[in-house]
């Protein structure tokens, strides 16, 4: 029987999550995309606009086959947000079979490429706080494997990346991220989070990249929870994406027009903590409302269209 929502929250603020991030606060990245992309235009009309509604926003910086040695690329960005007293954000995203061939395919070879790479991650963070969210779709993407073999190597991934970020950076705030909203079935994603190793991370992420509200996403997430609660006995806090939800989804996920900004980053609001994870203003691929621009390319017409809800 699926345990009531009011449990479920009543379990979270038990655990303490409601005051977990209510006073951090939260780095903003200079060197994001749409932070370099305002110094080098500064005569451009839009830069001011771009950068009071977007470059000024704390959001995360995505680590992946792009950052070279990512050892020292993470540390090099951890430290300067320890430089201000304020809590970085990032992503790992470089797991085999990355994206399953789509718009942002990549990943690193392998699953022992994949080992050491995360290793290096996680040692790059140190005793730094931060937050750090794990592999974007991974989860929900299982089903684009045809064996059960490649599923497992997928999750046993997971669970590694969990237990080397447990053990090589202790002061991260671990989440795995679980989908969105319309992707999988609450009592699914419960079972998949599970099996990889949600129970050792600080708790799981939703809507990365995607355009749910937040009220579906938070309701998403309180049914996962009952799910977890129900079949392995705890729940968990989680972070939802608002970069890009303002004006919620339009069924579309690749650059989709009349989309909107949605509520900055800010401390944790109960079991809920809203976060930008996706990057407003980059690519999601060559498609919808930036035909030519390549995904994580930094596009200012995609960004105006945010800001304006266009």
């Amino acid at each position: 029987m699926l345990i009531k929502r009011s449990l479920v929250i009543a379990v979270l603020v038990f655990l303490g999550v409601t005051q977990a991030h209510a006073d951090a606060g939260f780095y903003v990245d200079p060197d994001s995309s749409p932070a370099l992309w305002v110094r080098a235009h500064q005569a451009d009309p839009r830069a001011p606009r771009i950068a009071e509604s977007i470059a000024n926003v704390p959001m995360a910086r995505w680590f992946g086959n792009w950052s070279g040695d990512v050892h020292k690329a993470v540390k090099r960005f951890v430290d300067k947000a320890d430089a201000t007293h304020r809590e970085p954000i990032l992503v790992a995203y470089n797991i085999p079979h990355r994206d399953c061939g789509g718009a942002s395919a990549g990943g690193v070879g392998d699953a022992p490429a994949y080992q050491v790479w995360i290793d290096a991650f996680s040692r790059g963070l140190g005793n730094r706080r931060a937050i750090v969210i794990v592999e974007p779709d991974s989860t929900a993407q299982l089903d684009c494997f045809k064996t059960d073999g490649e599923r497992d190597e997928r999750l046993g991934l997971l669970r590694y990346a969990v237990s080397r970020f447990h053990l090589n950076a202790p002061a991260a705030d671990v989440y795995l991220d679980g989908g969105n909203a319309h992707w999988v079935p609450a009592a699914a994603m419960a079972a998949r989070l599970n099996a990889a190793g949600l129970s050792e991370a600080r708790g799981f992420a939703l809507n990365v990249s995607n355009f749910y509200t937040t009220e579906e996403s938070a309701a998403y997430a309180y049914s996962v929870n009952a799910a977890l609660a129900a079949q392995f006995g705890y729940s968990k806090p989680f972070v939802v994406d608002t970069s890009r939800n303002g004006k919620g989804s339009d069924g579309q996920w690749c650059n989709p027009p009349g989309r909107m900004i949605g509520a900055r980053t800010s401390g944790a609001s109960g079991a809920m903590l809203p976060v930008w994870i996706k990057v407003p203003g980059n690519s999601d691929g060559p498609c919808g409302s930036a035909p030519t621009s390549p995904a994580g390319a930094f596009s200012p017409e995609l960004a105006v269209r945010l800001i304006d809800g266009d």
